[in-house]
Order: C-alpha cells, then structure tokens, then sequence
C-alpha cells in the first residue's frame, strides 16, 4: 500500500505570487519564477520546497536546508544556506500559514467525510428545518425542527443540531458533533465532538440533597470562531453563554454556562472556566489553566498554563501560579524558594 496523502496540493505557486500574497522583500537578482510544490519544516527542506525560521531555537537550521525559500525575518539573513531565496517579513510564521491555505485549502475547515455534496439519503433533516442551497449533511446526521443552516456548510457524519437551532453560512459541524440551544454565526468551525449547548451544572445544594435549576439560556457564537475537538461550550443558565467573534478554542476545553468570552481570545487545551466568568478581547489563557466563578479577566491579560485564577485579573496583566498572581511576584516566589531550599542542603 503506497503512502496516504490526506490534503491534496491544489496549486504550485511561483515566488512572485508569494511575494505579492505576503509582501516579503527578496535579495536582487532572485529568480522568483521558481515553482514551490511542498511545504516543509526546516530541517527536512529540499528543493521545491518552502520553509519557515520564526523560532531562534531554530535558526541553525537555516545554514544546512535544501528549501527552495525561506520566509524568515531580516536578523537570519547572515545565517542562510547558499542558493536558499529568503523571503524577508516580519511575521514568517503568519506569512507561510497564509501561503499554506492557497496551496492547501481543503485543509482550512473540516471537510466531509464522503467528499459529498447535498443531503445525505443516510441523514434525517426534519421536515420544518430551512437549509439554504449548498449545504452538506453527511450519514447519520439528525437535523431536528425549524433549525436553520446558513449556504455552504456542512454537518458532519452522526451530527446533531437541535430544534430552532440557527447555524450560519460557511460552518462546519464536525462529525459526532451536538449543537444545541445555540445560534451561531458565519465561518464557525466545530470539530469532531464538540457539545455546543447542553446543560450548565446548576444546583441549588442543600442538606436534603441538590435541586436542579433549569438552564433557561443560550450559547451565543459569534463569527469566525473555531473550537477544538471534544470541547464543551454550556448554555447559559439566566443569561446567554457567549463566545466573541475570532476567538479560538483548542480542544477538551470547558466553558460553563453564562460565561462570556471576548472577542480574538485564545484558549489553549484543558482549560476550564467556571460559570458567569466575563473574558475580555485578546484574553490569552494557557493549557490546564482553571478559572473560578464570576471573575473579570480584563482585555489583553494573559494567563500562563496551570494556573489556577480565583480573582480578578486587569486588562493587560500577566499572570501565573496557583493560586494565581502577577507573573513577575509568581517567578519571583519560585526563585526565593528555590534559593531557600538550596541554603537548607
């Protein structure tokens, strides 16, 4: 059997059209009607191929590759390999993602399972369900009542989009996928197992045991918002869940019900947010971090992985450690009990 090649190629761009896709600057004389057929990582460049230094650590590695270009920053030039066209730009790792989705844009949203088109004989769309023209609804997806779906998306194989649920043009809901009690925007981008829309953990607790409070909300997702696999967004409880447009979630991530998470956030892996938290725009949160109930994370703070947050952290601020606190006091009680620890030896 012949190795699998998952994402077709579908074209060979030329140097001039990288250089006009991402404005890089090259050296006089290059000839920039060489034809790029792969991509690659540094190390394993060869001709033909285009590669990218962002990383210092890395930076050896452009005196030895066999790439056809590099796209790199100006500091490498001195470093790069005879014959090797560098492509000069301050952001290489934005510009070579850009040339990455011309080159391979089947690998920009998740595709359908079959390469299918239309609705699936093996699916079940409910009578009074509205689907624009250009949807795809792969086998065994269930598509309940008065849902609508927006033209060009897809619901993937076993999917579920509940009743009066509004999903938007160009989404994608991955396969074994469930999407409930939500509206959502255009360009979202659910993968495999994400829940979109179930119960938030409400309790009213008590010594004669724990009374459950319905979960009356939404989720809300705005556009252009991707959540990684087996990540589970809760409905709100009195009050919507809301996701802000371009945020990027990464799989096995938890959001609880009525949180509101900004606009362009990033989460990274097994984070967890506890209900009715409020995230600002541009919030950076580390994998493993853990957020307690009805905090305030300002625009822009970043929070390091691992950390546990039980208060409120200021637009702009960095913080780290469990529990969590400025990063700067965090690393300096690291280093302080590191040198005690040393004096007791």
């Amino acid at each position: 059997m012949t190795e699998p090649v998952f994402f077709r190629r579908e074209m060979a761009p030329t140097l001039r059209d990288i250089v006009e896709w991402t404005g890089a600057t090259v050296p006089d004389g290059a000839d920039l009607s060489q034809k790029i057929s792969e991509l690659s990582p540094l190390d394993q460049g060869r001709p033909g191929a285009l590669v990218f230094l962002d990383n210092p650590k890395y930076s050896d590695q452009v005196a030895t590759t066999r790439a056809t270009a590099c796209l790199m920053s100006a500091r490498y030039l001195a470093k790069a390999a005879p014959g090797l066209v560098t492509l000069v730009t301050p952001e290489p790792y934005r510009a070579f993602a850009l040339v990455s989705g011309r080159m391979f844009p089947a690998a920009m949203r998740p595709q359908s399972v079959l390469g299918a088109t239309g609705v699936s004989p093996g699916s079940f769309v409910h009578p009074e369900a509205k689907l624009e023209a250009g949807v795809i609804v792969d086998p065994g997806a269930v598509i309940g009542p008065r849902a609508q779906i927006g033209a060009g998306s897809l619901i993937g194989a076993n999917a579920v989009v509940g009743a009066d649920v509004c999903i938007g043009r160009e989404c994608t809901v991955g396969p074994n996928a469930t999407v409930l009690h939500a509206l959502v925007g255009d360009r979202v981008y659910l993968h495999p197992g994400v829940r979109i829309g179930q119960d938030g953990f409400g309790f009213a607790m008590g010594p004669g045991g724990h009374l459950k409070v319905p979960q009356l909300g939404r989720v809300i997702i705005q556009n252009d918002v991707e959540i990684g696999a087996n990540t589970t967004v809760d409905r709100g409880a009195n009050r919507d869940t809301l996701i802000g447009e371009g945020t990027k979630i990464d799989n096995l991530v938890q959001i609880a019900h009525n949180v509101s998470v900004g606009r362009h956030c990033v989460i990274v892996s097994h984070v967890g947010v506890s209900g009715s938290t409020e995230i600002g725009d541009f919030v950076a949160i580390g994998g493993q971090a853990g957020l307690a109930g009805h905090l305030k994370i300002g625009a822009g703070a970043q929070i390091a992985a691992q950390a546990g947050v039980m208060n409120d952290i200021p637009a702009g601020e960095r913080w780290g450690g469990s529990p969590a606190k400025p990063l700067r006091e965090f690393m300096r009680d690291v280093a302080t009990l590191a040198r005690l620890s040393k004096a007791k030896q």
